[in-house]
């Protein structure tokens, strides 16, 4: 009987959230990235060289790592569905006011500022899940969630690419039109979001009396025996964990490699004379690929119920993708390159982010998973503008993506060492029923 109405309160809660909030980072993570795709042409109408693209593209990291702590602490008292809301609104905006860009100074204020704005979004997805999700669900429905990002580059690129053909129309740059449309689905989502999203459980009018208490009670139950396991429930004590600081360097690696990607693979791509359009539809492929990757890495991490080596393999796989991309000479070669980097990325992400929520709980849950991601999307800003200053030295991409493996090494040599010391945050740990 408990689990036929297990499987249908999953159903629905499934049903009702997770194809929404995937809709809502593939925007996210479209307005974050489109600046790849403006690069095409944006840069020799603006006139930024290599070092002042990077730059700028990374920057919004920095707003993005001051204000997303406070932000994620912010949600878990006022609720998911203003904040996101808040948070969706204010980013359109911003992403709407790229198309104004003038130079330089703007360029930096304006990528600052959509940091800023959007600070807070994805923890906060993440901490949302949790409110949802019994542990052993977190990882495959994380993984569906973030699958989003690799099919945002997968359907944004070739749209972003055919808003670029608009140059000229009205008397505006193609990149200032893709700025202002791909900006609007942002500001009506939010608005969306307030009638839409339910804040947690005991409000949700769409499930009956007994669909809610069971899904109450199993969470209150997980949210108790963390309680009792150790006392890492207030802010600050999710703020200090050394794992949470260990996980945090761990992702800045692969959000190096995401944000690379993301950023610069339209012009590798351009490097081997591909034209905008073909642009669009190659540098889909490997997101394609990845999405199926990450599903069924993540699908394969729940099962065993292991969580580090998944990790280790995936970012190891990126790294190997990333040196291989420095030294191909088609675009063939480049294409293969850069789909075994999107798929070791991509995967790494789930068992990754169903880490933290096996030690922490309540407001520590909230800080240490907003720190993670904090710093770890840090690396967003060292990848894609180191790949830049490098490019402007050597005139080549091949040291930059050289480097940002050796971050990505590093990340799988951090969950070794967390693994092989007795703080990995491993099933075994952890108490039944239905824990990871």
């Amino acid at each position: 009987m408990n689990s036929h109405l297990e499987k249908r309160v999953m159903r629905k809660v499934t049903l009702r959230i997770v194809p929404f909030i995937m809709l809502l980072y593939f925007i996210a993570f479209l307005d974050r990235v489109n600046i790849g795709f403006a690069a095409l042409t944006m840069n020799q109408d603006l006139g930024f060289s290599p070092t002042v693209f990077g730059f700028g593209a990374g920057i919004f990291f920095l707003g993005y790592f001051l204000f997303e702590v406070p932000s994620n602490l912010i949600l878990h008292k006022v609720g998911a569905r203003i904040w996101i809301a808040r948070v969706m609104i204010t980013w359109g905006l911003v992403s709407g006011c790229m198309a104004f860009v003038q130079g330089t100074t703007s360029f930096y204020v304006l990528r600052f500022l959509l940091g800023v704005a959007e600070a807070g979004f994805f923890p906060g997805i993440i901490l949302y899940l949790s409110y949802w999700f019994p542990a052993a669900k977190r990882a495959q429905v994380t993984a569906i969630f973030m699958a989003a990002a690799p099919l945002s580059t997968a359907l944004g690129s070739p749209i972003s690419a055919a808003l670029l053909e608009m140059h000229g129309l009205l008397g505006y740059a193609g990149w200032q039109w893709m700025f202002v449309l791909e900006a609007i689905p942002a500001l009506l989502f939010g608005i969306v979001v307030l009638f839409y999203l339910t804040d947690r459980p005991a409000k949700a009018k769409w499930l009956n009396d007994e669909e809610r208490a069971w899904l109450e009670n199993t969470l209150r139950a997980e949210e108790q025996a963390r309680a009792t396991r150790q006392s890492h429930s207030s802010a600050w004590r999710g703020l200090a964990d050394k794992r949470v600081l260990a996980l945090a360097l761990v992702y800045f690696g692969t959000s190096a490699g995401l944000y690379t990607l993301g950023i610069w693979s339209p012009q590798i791509i351009r490097s081997f004379g591909a034209s905008s359009m073909e642009i669009g539809f190659l540098n889909a492929f490997p997101a394609v690929i990845g999405v199926i990757g990450m599903i069924l890495w993540a699908r394969h991490s729940d099962r065993t119920k292991e969580r580090s080596w998944h990790v280790i393999g995936a970012c190891l796989l990126a790294a190997a993708g990333l040196i291989y991309a420095g030294n191909v000479s088609t675009l063939f070669t480049v294409i293969i390159a850069l789909t075994l980097v999107t798929v070791g990325i991509s995967a790494a992400k789930p068992p990754l982010w169903s880490m933290p929520t096996l030690f922490l709980s309540g407001p520590a849950a909230a800080a240490g998973i907003a720190t993670i991601n904090s710093i770890g999307n840090l690396g967003g800003f060292v990848g894609p503008m180191m790949i830049g200053v490098i490019r402007q030295q050597t005139g080549s991409y091949s040291w930059g993506l050289y480097f940002v493996a050796g971050l990505l090494a590093i990340s799988a040599i951090v969950v070794l060492l967390l693994s092989t010391r007795g703080n990995k945050p491993q099933t075994a740990e952890l108490p039944h029923p239905h824990t990871h």
